[in-house]
């Protein structure tokens, strides 16, 4: 089985650990499967419809929408900014929503996990992702969870990867993705 699946970081801060845990991703990608960690969110304009037209598409949203087009799924790894979802992750899931009813995560896997400084690890950030992501036509994987909780503290002076029940929790992640990527799509009539 192969499969490609691309990871968006709602966090630009280069020390970041949800990055961190992106990058541990890349690393525990089971056999076939490639993770590829996508750099750019930060250059990609909010979104408006008066720049997004059939002949006046920004370069950094296209190169996006390949990305998220050419990828079998996403996996969104996403922080808690102020008891909801940072404006980078809502930004792009919005870039990759037009066009309206055909944008590149239409129908892909979607699964979104991540990792914040709260107790809760940033589930009302991640619900208000899966929700987004909904919405814009992704397929998600309602059940996909993982909520880190205490960054801060819990990767002060431990890379994710380090972490063997973050280890053991993304290795899930990552198969289930990879199994939902790769199942054939329902014959319609």
């Amino acid at each position: 089985m192969s499969a490609r699946i691309l990871a968006l970081v709602g966090s630009l801060r280069a020390g970041s650990h949800n990055r961190q845990l992106a990058e541990a991703a890349v690393g525990l990608a089971p056999e076939g499967v490639t993770v590829e960690l996508y750099e750019g969110l930060a250059d990609v304009p909010f979104y408006n419809e008066d720049i997004d037209t059939p002949t006046d598409v920004p370069e950094v949203a296209t190169r996006l929408r390949a990305a998220a087009g050419d990828a079998d799924a996403l996996l969104l790894f996403v922080p808690e900014y102020n008891g909801t979802m940072p404006a980078v992750i809502k930004n792009a899931i919005d870039w990759l929503s037009r066009p309206y009813g055909a944008g590149a995560i239409k129908d892909k896997p979607v699964a979104v996990i991540g990792t914040a400084f709260g107790q809760y690890g940033g589930v009302w950030a991640q619900t208000e992702a899966r929700k987004a992501v909904g919405v814009a036509g992704g397929a998600v994987i309602e059940d996909v969870e993982l909520a880190i909780p205490g960054s801060v503290t819990r990767f002060a002076d431990t890379h994710p990867s380090e972490d063997a029940e973050v280890i053991t929790g993304l290795s899930a992640v990552l198969t289930r993705l990879t199994a939902e990527a790769t199942t054939p799509a329902p014959a319609t009539a």
